[in-house]
């Protein structure tokens, strides 16, 4: 599909549709080049329409709080959809059963739980992304992920048909899980446990605690670079990485958050190499000293 053809497609999304879109302030990496296409998906109607007219010919890559996402500086030859407000809405269901549209951030779910004297939901106010990034790699935090909440959850396919997918369908592993990477996920249905308030709001303020103590804020981060080794069971990443290189290594303005080595930082003007560099270096490293080969937590879209 020609770049005219793809124009001449898309004329009708005119409103929320971008050409040549910079991704650069769409990550907290704040690096990267631009999308061909960037479309804010404002209603379920028009994503469905504009997945139909595309037709899966062009790549589709889903942009979620853009949290743990490396961006090439290149033009990526594709579409970037990003779920707008009649997907960021919550509803409860019954006692104790809630409702989320894919672009609710995490920590608002959590709050909402909260408000509703639901326990279970409080490791999400430790998750800097949304509810759609979350399901998507089956995220978690303090002994909690998504598997241990998630009832079902609504997607679209990239032809833009609906599903509803029951977690009983879903074989769950540590940050991933059995469903299609051709699906948008486009709400979640989860199950909580009555409870205080006050109960959940300590755990939640416990989590916060954690966080501010153990990793990096303010600063332009991606958030854990690697995933935790599942099949070596004494070591975790930050560790591994924390024997196997020098803190202060750097390629250009990449470098490791002296506060947690697992959170890999731009400090100025990175660029996607840059940043990339320093993780390949890294991955090296730990495999050369520990016989460990360390897999990505961050996705790079590219």
């Amino acid at each position: 599909m020609s770049d005219k053809e793809l124009e001449r497609l898309l004329s009708k999304f005119r409103g929320s549709l971008v050409f040549n879109c910079s991704l650069k302030n769409r990550n907290w990496f704040n690096i990267g080049g631009k999308a061909k296409v960037f479309y804010k998906a404002e209603n379920l109607k028009e994503l469905i329409d504009l997945l139909k007219l595309i037709n899966n010919k062009k790549k589709i890559f889903v942009l979620g709080a853009g949290s743990n996402v490396l961006v090439a500086d290149n033009l990526f030859d594709g579409i970037v959809i990003k779920l707008g407000s009649n997907f960021n809405k919550i509803s409860i269901l019954g006692n104790d059963t809630i409702i989320a549209g894919g672009s609710v951030l995490d920590k608002k779910l959590s709050t909402f739980a909260m408000e509703n004297n639901l326990s279970g939901f409080e490791f999400l106010s430790g998750i800097p992304g949304t509810v759609g990034g979350g399901i998507r790699m089956n995220a978690g935090c303090f002994g909690r992920e998504f598997k241990d909440i998630l009832l079902s959850v609504q997607a679209i396919d990239k032809l833009g048909n609906i599903k509803t997918i029951s977690s009983n369908e879903i074989k769950f592993n540590y940050r991933t899980n059995s469903l299609s990477k051709d699906l948008i996920f486009l709400s979640g249905s989860f199950k909580g446990k009555k409870g205080k308030a006050k109960e959940i709001s300590e755990k939640i303020k416990y989590i916060k605690l954690q966080k501010e103590l153990n990793q990096p804020k303010n600063i332009k981060t991606g958030g854990s670079t690697f995933k935790n080794p599942q099949s070596h069971n004494t070591k975790k990443a930050w560790q591994l990485i924390k024997e196997s290189i020098s803190p202060d290594k750097t390629f250009g303005d990449a470098g490791i958050s002296n506060k947690h080595y697992n959170f890999f930082v731009n400090k100025g003007h990175a660029t996607f190499n840059d940043m990339n560099n320093l993780i390949k270096y890294t991955q090296k490293k730990v495999l050369d000293k520990t016989g460990i080969k360390l897999k990505k937590e961050i996705v790079i879209l590219k």
